[in-house]
């Protein structure tokens, strides 16, 4: 796995023994600077040892697999270079564009995978879900593709282009709080009231399968346009963890260091990854409205904590930036959660990897959003 030092930042030295896990910390002094700040470091980086003591049943063969099931349901997304923002990173960024993706994100690929092994009698008594706003539409997406009914439980604070993207396919919104526990609590109640049946965001086999189909595409891309190459690293946007763990199987043990990326105070997967165990947060307030579980996935966080190289954590200017960046440069427009990965990569990577793959996750984003971003921008 890639190692080293950030860009122009120094790499954090080794918690002590006694911590129990295998990251990094910033050394004393600048670690009381992140505590008087209720800040936590933006890099944690998982030793080798401590990922081996976390064997997992799946592999990239389930991947593969799924990406059978899902020819011709799904697009093939195109992987970009943008010349202006590899010199703004230092090195070679190819973004895989799931804002392309069928409902605007990579969601509709686990969806869809999930559903559709479920069997007939099962699924025709309806399809359940709660989610914040992508997996919401994808679980829609699924009803209408095998004709059934969905019904979808979303938070009171869900942008509007999401909740409309839902109705428009032709599902039930219930709105229930704004943590994902609450949205849980609600699609279980429904699931008892209706014998319909719960497609998970992120916590389920074929759900981090097909979400590992954008990876496997991307990294078959890269081989082939570079003759044979690798990446050095992924960067990978992280909420419940579905995407950063089906990448995780893809890359393996292999040359490619896999990086979750998420929001300063939504960051469940890296406190995580630190503590050697799940544990739950409370999301703070965050532009990336996608990035914000209350817990990772159990086998979510059984497959990041065998393959990951590390966690990563960005701030909403770092996303701000990156978002309008790629929208400058690259005439491509993604949500805020969309470019968390894409903000980190901007920022420099462990080891300074000459090779990074990025998932830009989605593309449902409020247009007053995205005006309120750029007119900044300009009077910055």
């Amino acid at each position: 796995m890639v190692r080293g030092e950030l860009k122009s930042r120094p790499l954090y030295s080794s918690l002590p023994a006694s911590v129990g896990v295998g990251v990094a910390c910033p050394p004393a002094d600048a670690a009381a600077v992140y505590a008087a700040r209720a800040v936590k470091p933006s890099v944690s980086i998982l030793t080798p040892d401590r990922r081996r003591e976390s064997p997992v049943a799946m592999d990239a063969s389930w991947v593969r697999a799924a990406a059978t099931r899902l020819a011709g349901l799904v697009v093939r997304t195109p992987v970009l270079r943008i010349p202006a923002l590899d010199a703004m990173a230092g090195c070679e960024l190819w973004l895989k564009a799931e804002n392309l993706q069928r409902i605007g994100a990579f969601k509709a690929r686990g969806a869809l995978h999930a559903v559709g092994h479920l069997d007939p009698s099962r699924r025709a008594a309806g399809l359940i879900t709660y989610s914040s706003g992508n997996h919401a539409q994808a679980v829609a997406l699924a009803a209408r593709h095998f004709g059934v009914r969905a019904t979808i439980a979303m938070p009171t604070d869900a942008p509007p282009i999401k909740v409309a993207g839902v109705r428009e396919l032709g599902a039930e919104v219930v709105l229930a709080g704004t943590t994902s526990a609450e949205r849980r609590a609600a699609a279980l109640e429904i699931e008892a009231r209706t014998g319909g049946v719960i497609v998970p965001p992120f916590d389920d086999a074929h759900v981090i399968a097909g979400q590992g189909t954008a990876t496997l595409e991307l990294v078959d891309e890269v081989r082939v346009r570079t003759e044979g190459g690798t990446l050095d690293a992924i960067v990978v946007p992280t909420g419940g963890g579905g995407l950063v763990a089906g990448a995780a199987l893809v890359c393996g043990d292999g040359p490619t260091a896999v990086y979750s990326v998420e929001p300063h105070g939504c960051d469940a997967m890296a406190q995580s990854l630190e503590a050697g165990v799940r544990v739950s947060v409370e999301p703070g307030p965050t532009l990336a409205d996608g990035l914000k579980p209350v817990q990772v996935g159990e086998l979510n966080f059984a497959i990041a904590k065998r393959y990951l190289a590390g966690a990563l954590r960005v701030d909403d200017r770092e996303l701000a930036d990156a978002l309008v960046a790629l929208l400058v440069h690259g005439k491509v427009l993604v949500e805020p959660s969309g470019a968390a990965g894409l903000a980190a990569a901007l920022r420099g990577l462990p080891g300074a990897p000459r090779r990074v793959g990025v998932i830009l996750s989605g593309g449902n984003v409020e247009p007053s959003l995205v005006a309120g971003l750029l007119t900044r921008g300009a009077s910055a």
